[in-house]
């Protein structure tokens, strides 16, 4: 993809996030696109907001368990960046046309007290950069089309990268814990929708262990001289399917001892 195409596919998703009306899948008019030219249009995507007064808060990491890369053909994660608008408050209600086709998803939030940076961090180093973590659920969104309605062809890895990682919102559980009080692998989650028991999930479902999400971020940045920064909220990856938010709908993800979150659609 050219300059002049990554800023038009850019355009392209802050209309369609702006006036609720999705646009077509740029795999479709970009069949040549690679996952660099994915990050490229997603650079473009959040530049355009940030220029518009967006603050950026952090990360959020997609596609991190087997069954999901599995799906879509792949064997690598993918990122997004969070912006200041994106936070939801706990036990509230989403108006109804915030968002286009919304889904959530549930995973632990890790928030940090240091700068990460480097080819060659570790997991040492993200349990001692972490200030908390908590429970979270993210709101997911399709600023494309998820199917071209002439051609029958589906997303793929480079339609969502593009779009932000799917990413659309968060929120964020008032729990708080040290990284070391729970072993992270074993903390779950019991979703209901509207009181029925829809999904259930482990932290291990996140490349065995979330804090290996945390580590991959922070690798792949490093690829293009970024960090993340103290203070940054980071979604380590959910560990249950995305379930569809239409309205009326009502969530309530019970991680037990770890905390719990709840949210609801206008």
């Amino acid at each position: 993809m050219t300059p002049n195409q990554i800023a038009a596919a850019a355009a392209a998703l802050l209309q369609a996030e702006e006036t609720g009306q999705q646009t077509g899948l740029i795999s479709l008019a970009h069949p040549g696109m690679t996952l660099d030219h994915a990050y490229a249009v997603q650079d473009a995507f959040v530049a355009a907001k940030l220029a518009k007064g967006r603050r950026r808060i952090g990360w959020k990491i997609g596609l991190t368990s087997r069954a999901m890369q599995q799906a879509l053909n792949i064997t690598t994660p993918d990122s997004g960046v969070l912006l200041d608008d994106m936070l939801v408050p706990d036990f509230s209600t989403v108006p109804k046309g915030r968002f286009i086709q919304p889904r959530i998803e549930a995973e632990i939030a890790f928030v940090m007290a240091r700068d990460l940076s480097g080819a060659d961090v570790t997991r040492a180093d993200v349990v001692a950069a972490t200030d908390y973590v908590s429970p979270a659920l993210e709101i997911l969104d399709t600023r494309i089309l998820r199917q071209d309605p002439a051609t029958g062809q589906s997303r793929v890895i480079h339609d969502t990268v593009s779009d932000n990682a799917a990413n659309a919102g968060l929120v964020l559980g008032p729990a708080r814990h040290s990284i070391d009080a729970f072993d992270l692998r074993w903390v779950g989650a019991v979703v209901k929708q509207n009181g029925v028991v829809e999904e259930t999930g482990l932290g291990a479902g996140v490349l065995d262990d979330p804090v290996m999400g945390i580590v991959w971020l922070v690798r792949r940045l490093a690829r293009f001289g970024g960090q993340v920064h103290a203070g940054d909220i980071v979604l380590s990856g959910s560990f249950i399917r995305p379930l569809e938010a239409p309205p009326g709908a009502q969530f309530d993800a019970d991680f037990r001892d770890f905390g719990r979150v709840r949210l609801a659609f206008g």
